[in-house]
């Protein structure tokens, strides 16, 4: 490891229970930042209502450290939405916001588009599926945002159990993100959960990244976030145990693909090779060739949006 990663472990890594939320809400109310949470969700009946009214309850009603708490749904045929709504979060559809430009699958998609409808100085990213759910999520990732001008962006790491064995989640982390990262951009190899769905940024940086639309955009984030800003302004904060359900082993392999690609195009953009993979179920006659697309499509930074300008004029 670098010995300014070395430096960096130590200096930008944290725990949540380091900085208390009423130490957290006396920074914000002497700063003036506002708190923005945004879940990304895509059939997550199950699990968003709960999410979403432990940080209305804890960092809403009980100490206000959050502002909003926004739901873009990406499309479920489930009850999301209305879950979400029910539990005290404002619920938009993907295809409501930016209208003019048509919407594409993608979690990376959504979380660009969640920038037109939201409102908070420092925008805190949760994915909708997690279980026995924390509001450390989100206090422990705003920390080190409200108190320190600084930090520009925070993930959150933790352990993720794979069913009853622990530590053993992250397979595409430390399959493909985590060697890529080691090999290629070295500064970012202390982080623990690159990978990771949910971190906080200031919307300052936000807006001027261009995100990957699809299982790309967490790379892709650590990475220009690390040539825009420097490694000093990235930290990371442990908030404990992530508990959420986990893919099978073809998803895993298209989420790697679109992980690769997105590396690939940072490293050497105009490079182009075919950006399809192909995967293998039996079938009657033997095994069955399944080609999907790997994601490629990136969205622009958002203040190259017209929308999005006139918005902060206004």
């Amino acid at each position: 490891m670098l010995e300014e990663v070395e430096r960096w472990l130590t200096a930008r890594s944290w725990s949540a229970g380091d900085r208390p939320v009423q130490h957290l809400l006396s920074a914000k109310h002497a700063t003036g930042q506002s708190v923005s949470v945004v879940l990304p969700a895509l059939d997550e009946e199950a699990t968003v209502g709960d999410i979403v009214a432990v940080i209305r309850r804890e960092l809403v009603l009980g100490v206000p450290l959050v502002d909003e708490i926004v739901v873009v749904d990406s499309g479920s045929s489930d009850r999301t939405a209305e879950v979400a709504a029910a539990a005290g979060a404002r619920v938009v559809h993907r295809d409501a916001i930016l209208p003019r430009i048509p919407a594409v699958p993608g979690k990376g998609e959504v979380l660009w588009r969640s920038l037109l409808v939201t409102g908070g100085d420092i925008v805190c990213f949760v994915d909708a599926d997690l279980r026995e759910f924390s509001a450390d999520f989100v206090s422990g990732i705003v920390g080190p945002l409200l108190t320190d001008p600084d930090v520009h962006l925070v993930k959150a790491m933790y352990d993720r159990p794979l069913g009853a064995a622990p530590g053993q989640g992250g397979r595409v982390t430390e399959l493909m993100a985590r060697p890529l990262l080691n090999m290629h951009w070295p500064q970012l190899a202390g982080f623990v959960q690159p990978l990771g769905g949910e971190y906080a940024a200031r919307r300052s940086l936000l807006e001027r990244l261009p995100f990957p639309v699809g299982y790309g955009v967490e790379l892709g984030m650590l990475v220009d976030a690390l040539h825009l800003v420097g490694l000093d302004a990235l930290a990371q904060v442990d908030v404990g145990v992530r508990v959420h359900r986990h893919q099978d082993g073809r998803a895993l392999g298209r989420m790697a693909a679109a992980i690769y690609r997105t590396a690939q195009l940072r490293l050497a953009r105009g490079h182009l090779v075919r950006p399809t993979l192909t995967q293998f179920e039996r079938g009657v006659d033997g095994f069955e060739p399944h080609t999907y697309a790997v994601d490629t499509e990136e969205r622009p930074p958002m203040t190259e949006i017209t929308e999005y300008a006139t918005r902060r004029v206004a």
